[in-house]
């Protein structure tokens, strides 16, 4: 039995429509992950399907409810690319078995569906197993002078499991490599060897470092730290020694005997290639669009300046309006297109950060300027707290991208405070540390949305949504993480909101006697 969830019903009836042509007779559709989960309370699925963005719950919370009640069943995860990063989290945190980007191909999606069936099987039968050799134990306890019929008997079923499984290793398409603490493999399956290049005999009792490399990271050693938690490592690549090339690759770890004082791992090798060149086309794709509607863009606004100052003719005021309200949309979607690019800069690595000295006071003091009069306008308290630092402090860093995240957070702070409101900036100084923090008294975000808020396209919370591009926050994110720095949020219910950010060994100058 197949379980999809989707809140588009365009979605389900394709689903429906693609299952009953590859015949998949038992299979059950719903637009509410709350319907779904009644319905599988009762009846037991053999692979659940879910849509990721969904209004009553998201396919991670839904999926999390799914694996408490049937934690054996496959799982798969629909995401479009911008969720791609939960996807992988999620393989560890719920034990997915796929997530598939949209749109898909239905022939891998079939391919997938079937293979996430016969594992929920598999899996199951395994279990079946299992509780077959617990009953044997208790029987060999009772009946102790048919001992060694019955071990005989059990040990034949845990051959065929080891075989069983022995089957999935085999025949697995992602390399399956498994390593000692030291960082020593000691068994790869087929699909490993071909990726490294090297049959089983000249890759076991080798190094994993001499195979696959990175610049970060070395391989043996995060392994050293890693206890019964999992340890997912990207941007690697395999080096095959005998012609020189490298694959890049993806490895999930895991530790096999949590309970043994001598670390063992295995580890899924992901073969990554495609996937890489998807994204750089893709990537490409959204740099040139976006460079090239900004030249029309600017020449429509331009055009529409030219009425609206009257160079071409008095206008009168039905006029004036239509073509202001032309302007500023044109002028809004420019500024999605400058955002989309300095998104693709950042995501593609290719923004360069410009760092100079420059007074961190005077350039909080410029943006507080610029806000003030729509602070004014909505009759909030607006201030800046800077006991803490100098007047005279200087930092080195980009001067204008760090101006693009104090105007996001302070413009943000008073767009959603109410009338009558309090907004505080606050700045401050530790040793070569800057710390700079905007609070509010507004209605606060709920805890369940805050780790979503800087993420990509994420527009206010689950009870109230913003008309912005949902990129401002995930821009700030980029540019103080570019700087070495952290970025977070503290927010409590009908209390209010503290966005802060900081900058370690930034510091370059303070006024001596100062208050830090």
């Amino acid at each position: 039995m197949i379980v999809v969830v989707d809140d588009e019903k365009i979605v389900t009836s394709a689903f429906a429509a693609l299952l009953k042509v590859e015949g998949f007779s038992d299979a059950h559709f719903f637009n509410s992950p709350t319907e779904a989960l009644n319905f599988l309370k009762n009846n037991k699925p053999d692979l659940v399907i879910s849509d990721f963005i969904m209004p009553e719950m998201n396919g991670l919370e839904f999926l999390r409810e799914v694996k408490n009640i049937y934690p054996e069943v496959s799982k798969i995860l629909l995401t479009g690319y911008a969720d791609k990063e939960n996807a992988i989290r999620a393989i560890n945190e719920i034990g997915l078995y796929r997530y598939i980007e949209k749109p898909w191909n239905n022939d891998d999606l079939i391919i997938n569906i079937k293979n996430g069936i016969e594992r929920s099987y598999l899996i199951s039968e395994l279990q079946e197993t299992i509780s077959e050799l617990k009953t044997a134990k208790k029987e060999l306890e009772k009946y102790s002078h048919h001992l060694e019929d019955v071990v005989e008997e059990r040990t034949a079923d845990l051959k065929q499991s080891n075989a069983k499984l022995e089957g999935i290793v085999n025949y697995c398409a992602d390399g399956i490599i498994i390593i000692n603490e030291e960082g020593i493999i000691e068994q790869v399956n087929p699909a490993c060897e071909s990726l490294i290049g090297h049959v089983s005999d000249k890759i076991v009792n080798t190094s994993i470092d001499k195979f696959v490399h990175s610049d970060q990271k070395v391989i043996s050693r995060e392994l050293q730290t890693l206890d019964a938690a999992e340890l997912f490592v990207r941007d690697l690549c395999i080096k095959n020694p005998l012609t020189n090339s490298e694959t890049p690759v993806e490895i999930s770890f895991a530790r096999i005997n949590p309970d043994d004082s001598f670390k063992k791992f295995v580890g899924v090798i992901r073969d990554v290639t495609e996937q890489k060149k998807a994204d750089k086309l893709r990537d490409d794709f959204i740099a040139t669009l976006t460079h090239d509607l900004r030249t029309p863009l600017l020449a429509a606004i331009q055009t529409l300046t030219f009425f609206l100052d009257g160079a071409l003719g008095e206008l009168d005021e039905k006029q004036k309006h239509l073509l202001s309200t032309m302007q500023k949309s044109n002028e809004d979607l420019l500024g999605l297109v400058n955002a989309l690019l300095e998104v693709y800069k950042y995501d593609a690595d290719k923004l360069v950060l410009t760092k100079t000295d420059f007074n961190i006071f005077n350039l909080v003091k410029q943006v507080y300027d610029e806000l003030t009069p729509l602070a004014k306008s909505k009759n909030i308290e607006f201030t800046i707290n800077n006991e803490g630092c100098d007047e005279n402090t200087e930092i080195n860093a980009d001067r204008s991208e760090l101006r693009r995240v104090i105007c996001n957070l302070c413009g943000n702070a008073i767009n959603y405070t109410q009338d009558g409101g309090r907004v505080i900036i606050t700045i401050k100084v530790e040793g070569e540390d800057l710390i700079f923090s905007v609070a509010d008294n507004g209605s606060g975000i709920p805890a369940s949305d805050i780790p979503n808020m800087f993420q990509r396209f994420s527009q206010g919370t689950s009870k109230k949504r913003s008309t912005g591009t949902g990129l401002g926050l995930y821009l700030s994110r980029q540019i103080i993480e570019s700087h070495g720095g952290k970025i977070w949020l503290e927010s409590s219910l009908n209390k209010g909101s503290e966005f802060s950010f900081l900058l370690t060994e930034t510091v370059v100058n303070k006024k001596e006697g100062s208050l830090v």
